[in-house]
């Protein structure tokens, strides 16, 4: 009896080391405290990355910058796990359900960055599979510094040129500068002289260039088309004039001190606009959004300075029917 109940110690003691073990809580090596958002650099980036990628949601470098690509992978995982918050930010139950979700080696991604590879895929795979060298573009040979010696000396050509060419437009008449503008630019016609008769244009010169006339001042390209594609995915259904006072709000926005400074910006302020947020801003707008925007950007303002706008019958924001109203242009009211 007495050896029975030796064994049945020892089994128990055996017993209550195993629970002990299996029970200690796993090291995981995680984000720190801060909430993680569009703009940051630093380790918790790299990481927020490196779990994004770990599932699919992120193909992009993982660098340590949190840039739109980041932004969107981010917003797409707190989307597809039916998190509360769909706003693109890493705060804590998004950083939760990303430890749950997923597994990060952090020496691991740490020395692939300091060796300067690039992950063809993190996680997933053997380690050995997940990173590559990065393309080789530091460094040049033998051949490509002997290229870049001629180079340079036609640069220094090039230099002097343009050097000798503004010495001689400053001695020119202003007519001979403008023949000579005319002759460096040859497709810019908007910019070019009247003709010599004092005449307008031939309606078949004002077709071809209607599409490089009107980009005023102070707008890239690229502004002109992003606000085009908001335009047309917000409101592609509306009257003209409803479609040019959707572009005066988002310029109404770039002006005011309560939204960020650039079209880039109010855009894509997180859940400023429909569109973005079910993607209908990629769609390719039509001639009619872009000249909305061309017309509001001339001063056009139907909207009459609102900032807000919204469609009655879809709105599910009751905060959105307490700001002062302005009109409404088809569908939409807009708002201070």
């Amino acid at each position: 009896m007495t050896k029975k109940m030796f064994l049945f110690t020892i089994i128990i003691c055996f017993m209550s080391i195993g629970l002990h073990v299996t029970n200690q809580p796993k090291q995981v090596e995680a984000f720190s405290e801060q909430v993680i958002q569009r703009g940051a650099v630093g380790d918790d980036v790299i990481e927020l990355q490196a779990r994004l990628q770990y599932i699919g949601f992120y193909h992009g470098e993982i660098d340590g910058v949190f840039g739109w690509g980041t932004y969107w992978a981010l917003r797409n995982f707190q989307k597809e796990f039916e998190l509360t918050n769909v706003d693109g930010l890493a705060g804590e139950k998004t950083k939760e359900m990303l430890e749950r979700a997923t597994e990060y080696d952090d020496a691991f991604v740490k020395e692939q960055i300091r060796k300067g590879n690039r992950f063809t895929h993190y996680g997933g795979m053997s380690k050995e599979k997940q990173t590559a060298p990065k393309k080789k573009q530091e460094q040049p040979n033998q051949q490509q510094q002997e290229q870049q010696q001629p180079n340079q000396q036609q640069q220094e050509q090039q230099q002097q040129e343009q050097q000798q060419n503004n010495n001689q437009d400053q001695n020119a008449s202003p007519k001979e500068q403008g023949q000579n503008a005319n002759e460096e630019n040859p497709g810019n016609e908007a910019d070019g002289p009247a003709n010599e008769g004092g005449e307008a244009d031939t309606a078949e010169e004002e077709g071809r260039t209607t599409a490089a006339v009107n980009v005023p001042q102070g707008f890239s390209q690229n502004d002109i088309n992003l606000m085009a594609n908001a335009v047309y995915g917000e409101a592609r259904g509306e009257p003209y004039e409803g479609q040019v006072a959707v572009a005066a709000v988002i310029l109404n926005r770039v002006e005011s001190p309560t939204f960020p400074n650039t079209v880039s910006g109010v855009i894509f302020e997180p859940r400023a606009f429909t569109a973005v947020s079910d993607g209908q801003i990629w769609l390719t707008p039509n001639d009619k959004a872009r000249e909305a925007v061309l017309d509001a950007i001339n001063g056009w303002d139907p909207s009459g300075n609102a900032i807000y706008y919204f469609n009655p019958d879809t709105a599910t924001s009751g905060w959105i029917w307490g700001r002062p109203q302005i009109k409404r242009i088809g569908k939409h009211i807009f708002c201070k």
